[in-house]
């Protein structure tokens, strides 16, 4: 077995969750009674009001509703049925063929062919969206690897939780790999939507997994990332990243404008790993005035750090109030690092209630003590 895969347990796969989008199934199902309500109620208006008023005319807006929510067929049930209620209603003046109710039913015949031919346009053009997508997801998902539950002394959590439906889809990154000078990471959020963003994820997570294993310190992975970029991005485009690289009792963090992890101490505190100098995202780093520095935060047994993109404390609930991610994460401290994640992923969708509007990735990291060996000695790997 290679020793560069030995730490890993790689039969583990996070799940890329995908919230139900509960409103637009409401909405739907609106939709679809909507046509029937309508044209009930406008056939128990005509029938109140008399032959003297005519609301016939208005049965014209149960084909029009049907073609918004349902398909070609369903829009000429309705405007069948929209015929039916206005051939008995229309006797109401005595003569049932006259010109005025010839009218009424020559507009619903209309108007329910001009809604078929929305209901198929607005289909073919939904399908067309949905494989753009479905393309999009699939490649986002293909580049975006399953992460290693286990790395030496690491336990590891992964939550990527998907925007809503309408939203497009984002440029969220994470990477995690073992190397000769230790375990390193990856998290980033690309600017802007769109596959242009998956594009560039993609460019970006390649650069990272070449120079990983080739750069000696986390700088000079910046470097090539910054350098492969650079040749890449066009006008203001960037990258907003963390690297990390997990020492004995430390972890190194080297910030290019992303949001500061948390830390999360065994006994209790929580603390902002803010970096101690700012430096521009990827890809505007040489417009900054200082150069990338790691700066070093103790990283013991017992200790965990939450990396997250943007979509988490960005994310708010119906009185735009954002996600309190610093208070929240003392829902971390369960003993499966995995099923503490979820659970503050639920709490994220709960605090938010509907779908996520931005892509949110989560990866946690928590120090256990190595295993010993029968005679008391740390197995190392």
């Amino acid at each position: 077995m290679s020793s560069r895969r030995s730490p890993f347990d790689d039969s583990w796969r996070p799940a890329l969750h995908s919230p139900a989008p509960e409103i637009h199934r409401r909405s739907q199902a609106v939709l679809k009674i909507l046509p029937f309500a309508v044209m009930g109620a406008v056939g128990l208006t005509d029938m109140l009001a008399g032959p003297r008023l005519g609301f016939l005319p208005l049965l014209t807006l149960g084909p029009t509703f049907a073609s918004v929510a349902g398909g070609v067929r369903r829009t000429v049930l309705v405007g069948a049925l929209a015929l039916v209620i206005c051939l008995p209603l229309s006797s109401y003046s005595g003569v049932l063929f006259n010109r005025q109710n010839n009218l009424t039913m020559a507009t619903i015949t209309a108007v329910t062919g001009a809604s078929m031919l929305a209901a198929h346009l607005r289909i073919r053009r939904e399908r067309e969206l949905a494989n753009v997508r479905r393309v999009a997801e699939t490649a986002q998902h293909v580049l975006l690897r399953p992460v290693p539950r286990r790395a030496g002394d690491l336990r590891i959590a992964l939550s990527y939780t998907s925007a809503a439906a309408e939203a497009r889809i984002g440029g969220d990154l994470y990477e995690v790999v073992t190397t000769p000078d230790g375990v390193r990471l990856l998290i980033g959020d690309v600017q802007g939507k769109g596959l242009q963003a998956v594009e560039t994820a993609a460019w970006t997570l390649g650069a990272f997994r070449e120079a990983a294993y080739d750069e000696p310190d986390l700088p000079g992975i910046g470097d090539r990332l910054e350098t492969s970029l650079a040749r890449h991005l066009g006008g203001e485009k960037f990258v907003t990243a963390i690297l990390a690289q997990v020492h004995e009792e430390e972890i190194s963090l080297l910030n290019f404008g992303h949001p500061p992890p948390l830390i999360m101490r065994r006994d209790g505190r929580i603390e902002l790993a803010e970096p101690e100098t700012e430096v521009p995202p990827l890809g505007l780093v040489s417009l900054g005035d200082t150069e990338p520095v790691p700066h070093r935060v103790p990283f013991g047994t017992g200790d965990q750090i939450l990396l997250y993109t943007d979509g988490v404390i960005e994310a708010r609930d119906a009185s735009g109030v954002f996600y309190p991610l610093l208070d929240r994460a003392r829902m971390l401290g369960g003993s499966d690092p995995q099923a503490a994640l979820e659970e503050l992923r639920a709490d994220l969708l709960d605090h938010v209630g509907g779908p996520l509007q931005d892509d949110a990735a989560m990866l946690l990291l928590r120090r256990h003590p190595r295993p010993r060996a029968k005679g008391g000695a740390e197995v190392t790997r």
